[in-house]
């Protein structure tokens, strides 16, 4: 038997639902999955279709979502030559090549209702007819439907046939979302990061910093596991230091760099004017006459960096050493931040 290999998870949540899903697989009926996007519905279903006893016949997938009408009604059921234009030939359909086995349904949903009658007539009498066809086909599928809809609501509103809902309804598994299973966030993260070194060529991973660790756990996670996954890759992509903890969780691939840039240089700005006005009402000529004072000629470069250095140095003392703290008073992202420090090689031993 093949397991998913990444049905990670500790919590009680979660376990209860691996349990149930034991305790279904065994039976010939048809099962009801019902999670948000991203929570592993796929994988469940897998998971029941290898414990079951058709375990070692073929489980086919299909998204309900990705086909339009005319095209998921050939898919299903499959069409006979000449059925329609360029239907040249026979089409095998998905509850055809999933004879003796399990045939997963996702995003059941947006499944049309004209084919949602047809599953309606194969789960109550095994029995449909190919498109284009009149002869009666057999069918021995197990069938399993997921989604992250509200079906009785769209039962309600008619977009549902609730005769079909009430013979999927023999049991429902409800997937909880990754926020209602903290404990598992962690694990999960190891898992995704452990393997994402190894495409990197990494001979191992270096771990999470405590302030990467506060991000994953408390990042409300809409996007659940499949978020989370991608997630840690683009992090550890993007920090490319094997010997390094991870010390930045990337949330937001779309927010631009120069976001946090002009951001920062208003501010800074504004500081600045602050300042300059502050010290103008104190006295101009105490400024204008240190500044006379300096040493011409000077490497202006040279001194430049040794102002950002000085203050950097300043700043992290001020904030006892806590980068993330250190970044804001110097109003500038925690990514800009480490990029300074790289830039001067101030990442040393008082790195956090």
């Amino acid at each position: 038997m093949r397991k998913p290999d990444n049905l990670i998870g500790e919590s009680e949540a979660f376990l209860t639902v691996l349990d149930h899903t034991s305790r279904l697989a065994p039976l010939n009926r048809p099962i009801l999955i019902l999670g948000e996007r991203g929570t592993g519905k796929e994988l469940i279903a897998q998971r029941m279709h290898y414990l079951s006893r058709r375990w070692d016949q073929p489980l086919i997938s299909l998204n309900c979502a990705a086909l339009s009408e005319g095209v998921i009604d050939s898919e299903l059921f499959g069409h006979e030559a000449g059925a329609f234009t360029g239907a040249k030939g026979r089409h095998q359909g998905r509850f055809e090549r999933a004879e003796n086995g399990t045939l997963f349904l996702d995003e059941l949903g947006t499944a049309p209702l004209g084919v949602q009658e047809k599953l309606l007539r194969v789960i109550e009498y095994g029995e449909y007819e190919r498109v284009g066809g009149s002869k009666t086909c057999r069918a021995n599928v197990r069938l399993i439907c997921a989604t992250n809809e509200d079906l009785p609501q769209l039962a309600a509103d008619g977009k549902f046939r609730s005769d079909l809902l009430d013979r999927l309804a023999f049991d429902i598994i409800h997937l909880p979302p990754l926020r209602e299973r903290r404990e598992d966030i962690m694990p999960l993260a190891d898992y995704y990061a452990v393997k994402m070194c190894r495409e990197l060529g990494f001979s191992y991973f270096s771990g999470f910093t405590p302030e990467a660790i506060d991000q994953l756990m408390t990042y409300q996670w809409p996007g659940n596991v499949r978020e989370l996954k991608n997630v840690i890759e683009r992090s550890i992509f993007r920090h490319g230091l094997e010997d390094e903890p991870i010390d930045e969780i990337i949330l937001d691939p779309f927010r631009a760099p120069w976001h946090d840039k002009h951001s920062a240089s208003f501010t800074a700005a504004h500081s600045a004017k602050s300042t300059s006005q502050s010290a103008a009402k104190t006295g101009a000529t105490s400024g204008h006459h240190a500044a006379s004072s300096m040493l011409f000629p000077i490497d202006f470069r040279q001194w430049q960096q040794d102002q950002e250095v000085d203050i950097i140095q300043q700043a992290l003392e001020e904030a006892q050493f806590n980068q993330r703290k250190a970044a804001e008073l110097l109003c500038l992202s925690y990514h800009q931040l480490r990029g300074l420090l790289r830039k001067y090689q101030l990442v040393g031993a008082q790195d956090s």
